[in-house]
């Protein structure tokens, strides 16, 4: 098994690419930080075994693994990599259920035709592109007063220096030429 690795616009955070299915089809990727039950993810367990590891996420074909400062990569990555590997050798699923999922809002009529607007936006437009830098986008709630929509963002994007400028400059100025009825975009934690 040969994983590749990939730096990420998050200096703290690197991407693995274990050349196979990591989330499967239909799966939300998942995000889960140290300390966190990380019991329904046996990989985030292996992982977090690791001194200095704070957080992993599980995209649909990669995992992005973020550090915390007082470890550096060349230390951490032959660890990793090899417990990576150890765990698709001995047949590991990285999922056992998808755990407890945040209930989402309903939305009615009007304002669910556009809130499916911005969710085709961001799948189509926004997710393929955050996930080649490790991370994910997620749509949260759409404030219909305000014309606010909320997102957080997930793996090498949440806590990059350059992910208020993703949101503002980039998913912002995208939605807000495409659906009028958005006014602003924020970050959803």
């Amino acid at each position: 098994m040969f994983i590749q690795t990939q730096d990420t616009p998050n200096p703290a955070t690197l991407k693995f690419l274990p050349g196979r299915e990591v989330m499967a089809e239909g799966l939300p990727p998942m995000e889960v930080d140290r300390g966190e039950g990380a019991d329904h993810l046996p990989l985030a367990g292996v992982l977090f075994s690791i001194p200095n590891i704070e957080r992993v996420f599980f995209g649909s074909d990669f995992i992005s693994v973020t550090r915390n400062n007082d470890a550096d990569w060349p230390h951490l990555k032959p660890a990793i990599l090899g417990a990576i590997m150890d765990f698709y050798v001995g047949g590991g699923g990285v999922i056992t259920d998808d755990g407890t999922q945040a209930e989402e809002e309903v939305y009615e009529g009007e304002i669910l035709e556009i809130v499916n607007q911005i969710k085709e936006l961001i799948d189509t437009r926004v997710r393929p592109a955050v996930a080649q830098d490790g991370g994910d986008i997620l749509f949260r709630r759409f404030d219909v007063e305000s014309g606010a929509v909320f997102l957080q963002m997930k793996g090498a994007c949440a806590g990059c220096p350059s992910s208020s400028m993703t949101l503002k400059s980039g998913v912002e100025n995208l939605l807000k030429h495409y659906i009028p009825e958005v006014n602003s975009v924020e970050e959803a934690f």
